[in-house]
């Protein structure tokens, strides 16, 4: 049976190219959004196809579909992993701020499955995952408010997918993760990257959640590298 396909955004570095990495050494091929293809590490891999994209370019989102469907021919699923943090609180963000923040992990999302959707009904068992984050559950601090508001909306977004998706079978999963060890994740957390949730950890649940059955719909997997109180 030919390979299965998934398109990932984000993969040039951390969770990214983790998932990319992994559904390689699975037996997918993978189509990979960055915004610098001539620097990706997969370029020339046989079974890799770098794309250019931008979540502030529409136009970008588009191209890239339409290059993974005319290279690979098929799509079987899409990994919404491209992301950014702002670190201010409500009372301190701009609107300049909030514009960017959902431009970037609410709109660019929800456009891109919907250029998608077609090619994942047509597919035996298409899926969707949205690598969110914990603060779409819960506002930890102040300073990740504007950050937690762009995250619930992506949650939002993934379990909208989920029910457009009753019927025709495409199943839709959001994952959220705390810290990882990636450069945001190391950044943010103060603490030694060992300790944290890795990128190849997260890359595992989303092979597990891409190789599911239609008839096994997750809605959310939280993750975290300790013990939360909820999570």
């Amino acid at each position: 049976m030919q390979n299965r396909v998934a398109m990932i955004s984000g993969a040039s570095r951390g969770i990214g190219a983790a998932i990319a990495d992994k559904l390689l050494a699975e037996g997918w091929t993978v189509s990979l959004g960055v915004r610098t293809p001539e620097t990706s590490a997969f370029a020339g891999n046989p079974n890799a196809l770098v794309c250019r994209f931008d979540a502030l370019d529409p136009e970008s989102e588009r191209a890239w579909v339409d290059q993974t469907i005319g290279h690979f021919g098929r799509l079987d699923g899409l990994v919404h992993n491209a992301g950014m943090m702002i670190p201010k609180s409500v009372l301190e963000a701009e609107d300049a701020d909030f514009d960017l923040i959902f431009n970037v992990n609410v709109k660019s999302p929800m456009r891109l499955s919907q250029l998608a959707w077609p090619h994942l009904e047509n597919a035996a068992a298409g899926r969707v995952v949205t690598v969110a984050s914990l603060s779409g559950k819960r506002v930890k601090s102040a300073g990740s408010g504007l950050y937690a508001m762009s995250k619930f909306a992506a949650v939002a977004l993934g379990h909208g997918l989920r029910q457009c998706g009753k019927d025709s079978g495409v199943r839709s999963t959001v994952i959220c993760p705390s810290f990882v060890a990636t450069d945001m994740g190391n950044a943010l957390a103060n603490r030694d990257s060992m300790e944290l949730t890795q990128p190849q950890d997260i890359a595992r649940i989303v092979h597990m959640v891409l190789e599911l059955p239609k008839t096994a719909s997750i809605a959310e997997i939280p993750v975290h590298f300790s013990v939360e109180d909820c999570y």
